[in-house]
């Protein structure tokens, strides 16, 4: 039995006590602990600070048993849910109660110079301790209600405002039409007046609630410019084309929001596939509960073709699950005792007890929606560029306007009516709708195929840059190789038969976490040897093991390992690993006190498709495919070799490929940095563009990577570039025709006399034809490299 022991200061993530529902939450901290395998004990001191964990060794490493406090922490303010006292009084209250146990507790460690600060919004306690010695931040969730699914949220907010659009926009051209025929059949003026009144009203309501908000910001936009057209068309007795503009420009924008918000829905829609209610087991019977009363270590049945409600862990069964709804693989995925499970995809054949170790509201699934709506808000560089743009554009546009009146009458003695008529003109064909939604309407769009086919964008701008990559560097390891080393060879030495150079060997590994031991344990298992215990167990990182098994010490290492205790290799044995590693294995000597046991030969096996995604990235037009790694010079140039990468750098430490990144931007330009999103931070964050690979389920990667493949998929990547680059097309496609239009229709409303109703029909009508081409990258695939 070991235990772990830390202070709170120290980095474990814990939370002081709270008065929810007569528990607290270091009391919910040592039940979330205590639900873990391998765990034994947990003793939480709040006076002191200290937090006690025992645990079972051989089933948990110091490293992870370390790991686990640390999540326990966060998860615990999650099992938090509902508050004794209701409302915004329970909130002020828990509030006060947790910053003066806060206080009262720094106070003790002699720290009273920290003060909380407070604050309550939507739930959320927030108790900040600043301090010139320390820093710490406490974080409680309260709710008095059900917190809503983001999709619950979105059909509040938008369905209503959609609806009552179509509503106003039918209401504009009934009473409009009602009004026009009735002048000309001799309807009473006070009818007519009243007829165009509820016109202008519904047609103009939203564009003037929309013009006004943004005009407190002392900024203009399209909807302004509009409405007043719309105004001065009356001013000068054209009320007939003032509704006709304003039908035309409210179904312009009822078009856009339902364009855009199909967008949303098709990403939205995904939590629908998540189902309400979950087959939970409570004592010894099983019980239908909604999803959001499961809480952390649950246990959930799934029977053969159901979705799973939750994300979870399998504790029991085997089958099939179809994730392609999460990861985009098209083929099912095994599932066994360990494996993930990701809320909303579907069970194959066979039945799965899992347990929950994600509430509903922090499913991977949940998490996809909120980084693509992130993501929809995150403005790619073009449309911040065009948002500046329209503000001076907008002022030149009203002040043209005012000219074209002004010069004209007060001038050049022209009539009122005409110069008037023409400003109104003016402002329809030159106000940029077109030209402003042409950017997101596309961005949008390519934001949402990537989601739903396991490519994660998070933001306009790195689908842009992703548009612009010159070269792209991969990891090795668990990148263009499976991440999963395997037993390749067995070298005993004279004396000594494998059975015996394995069973010792593994034996050893089996305390390391390390992916070569777990391969050699593995492989020892699998010929059903039986592993005598071992103890004194230690780790040299990045060297080797020494362990004590049936009496005898054993080391295991490389050459780097034993030269270090100034032990010489045999040069047969030192040949052969030399062989092995010229076949791109990695060479494991070991050694026990009587002498030389033999060598190991370890390989991660190349992905199929890794020599396949190179060329495809090739045929893209990437100018440069580089290849990372801390691996030996052997093993890289073997990799190198069969993958077909332009160049490659072994012996890399971190920041070595930090370095090498920044050497490749200045030699070719925009540079991607492809891994699994843990190890590569430093180099996913130097890189222009930081690809992270096999997303589902890592929260790590989903938060330091620009850009998320979900699956641990390369074929995902060339569709992202491709996806990425027909955006930008699409892009500029729009903003030409855009701007073209807004030429032509100004050159005929001066040249040729345009009729106000034919601009309004020539600017309405661009603006939709720019929504609906992109649209059309909701069902972009790549041609170049079909996803399997």
């Amino acid at each position: 039995m070991a235990a772990l022991e830390q202070n709170i200061e120290q980095g474990v993530a814990t939370h002081p006590s709270l008065p929810v529902s007569g528990a607290r939450c270091t009391d919910v901290l040592g039940d979330v602990l205590r639900g873990y395998a391998g765990v034994r004990q947990v003793q939480f001191d709040l006076e002191e600070g200290r937090l006690r964990m025992a645990y079972d060794p051989h089933v948990l490493s110091d490293e992870h048993a370390l790991h686990l406090v640390r999540q326990a922490g966060r998860q615990a303010a999650e099992r938090v849910s509902h508050c004794a006292v209701k409302g915004n009084a329970a909130c002020a209250a828990c509030a006060a109660k947790l910053g003066a146990e806060l206080a009262a507790h720094y106070r003790r460690l002699a720290e009273p110079q920290l003060a909380p600060q407070m604050s309550v919004e939507q739930g959320l306690i927030e108790i900040r301790l600043n301090g010139s010695g320390a820093s710490a931040v406490a974080v409680a969730q309260v709710e008095a209600a059900p917190v809503p699914a983001p999709a619950e949220v979105q059909a509040r907010r938008g369905l209503p405002r959609e609806r009552l659009e179509i509503v106003l926009t039918l209401l504009n051209a009934v009473t409009g039409l009602a009004a026009f025929l009735g002048a000309r059949l001799g309807l009473a003026s006070e009818a007519i007046f009243a007829l165009y009144a509820v016109a202008y009203v519904a047609g103009g309501y939203y564009g003037l609630l929309d013009g006004l908000a943004v005009l407190r910001q002392r900024r203009l936009d399209v909807n302004l410019l509009m409405v007043l057209a719309a105004l001065g068309a009356a001013l000068i007795g054209q009320p007939a084309e003032g509704a006709a503009l304003l039908f035309l420009f409210s179904l312009s924008n009822t078009l856009q929001t339902y364009a855009l918000d199909r967008n949303r829905r098709a990403i939205e829609k995904l939590l629908d596939l998540r189902p309400p209610v979950a087959t939970v087991r409570r004592g010894s019977r099983w019980t239908t509960l909604p999803v959001e009363k499961l809480i952390l270590g649950d246990i959930v049945l799934v029977r053969p073709g159901e979705r799973f409600p939750i994300d979870g862990e399998v504790v029991s069964g085997r089958s099939e699950v179809d994730q392609s709804t999460i990861t985009g693989e098209s083929m099912p995925v095994p599932k066994g005792m360990g494996d993930p499970i990701f809320a909303g995809t579907v069970n194959g054949h066979g039945s799965l007890e899992i347990r929950v170790t994600r509430l509903a509201r922090d499913t991977t699934l949940a998490k996809i929606v909120q980084m693509v709506e992130e993501a929809q808000a995150n403005k790619a560089k073009t449309q911040r560029r065009l948002d500046d743009f329209e503000q001076v554009y907008a002022v030149l546009v009203l002040v043209g306007a005012g000219l074209l009146i002004a010069v004209p009458y007060l001038l050049l003695g022209h009539n009122f009516y005409p110069a008037f008529y023409r400003a109104m003109t003016w402002l329809v064909v030159a106000s940029p709708c077109a030209l402003v939604i042409s950017t997101p309407a596309s961005i949008l769009s390519a934001i949402a195929n990537g989601a739903r086919r396991g490519v994660l964008f998070k933001g306009g701008v790195h689908l842009e840059q992703t548009a612009g990559l010159k070269v792209i560097a991969f990891d090795k390891t668990g990148t263009l190789t499976s991440g999963t080393p395997t037993l390749t060879a067995i070298l005993p030495w004279e004396g000594v038969d494998e059975a015996e150079l394995l069973r010792l060997t593994a034996a050893a590994e089996a305390r390391s976490e390390h992916p070569i031991a777990r391969a050699i344990v593995q492989a020892a298992e699998e010929r059903e040897l039986e592993l005598p215990t071992s103890t004194e167990f230690r780790a040299v990182p990045g060297q080797g093991i020494e362990a004590r098994v049936d009496g005898r010490r054993v080391w295991i290492g490389g050459e780097r390992f034993f030269a270090g205790r100034r032990v010489t290799v045999p040069p047969e044995l030192l040949a052969q690993a030399r062989r092995l590693e010229e076949a791109g294995q990695t060479a494991i000597l070991v050694r026990a006190e009587r002498g030389w046991l033999g060598l190991l030969g370890v390989a991660d096996a190349l992905r199929s498709d890794a020599a396949e995604i190179v060329a495809a990235l090739k045929r893209l037009g990437i100018a440069r495919v580089v290849m990372l790694t801390g691996d030996n010079e052997r093993v890289a140039a073997d990799i190198a070799a069969r993958t077909g990468v332009d160049e490659y750098h072994a012996g890399l430490l971190p920041q070595d490929k930090v370095r090498i990144l920044k050497a490749l931007r200045r030699k070719y330009g925009t540079v991607a940095m492809v891994g699994d999103g843990v190890n590569d931070a430093p180099a996913l964050a130097a890189a222009d563009v930081g690809i992270a690979m096999g997303g589902a389920g890592t929260d790590v990667a989903l938060e330091t990577a620009d850009v998320v493949l979900m699956a641990d998929d390369l074929a995902h990547l060339p569709h992202a570039i491709g996806l990425a680059r027909r955006a930008r097309r699409t892009v500029w496609q729009n903003l030409a025709f855009s701007m073209a239009v807004i030429v032509v229709l100004v050159a005929m409303a001066f040249g040729a006399n345009l009729p106000l109703p034919l601009g309004v029909v020539g600017h309405e009508g661009s603006t939709v034809l720019v929504v609906l081409n992109g649209l059309r990258l909701l069902g972009y695939r790549n041609p170049t490299f079909a996803l399997t």
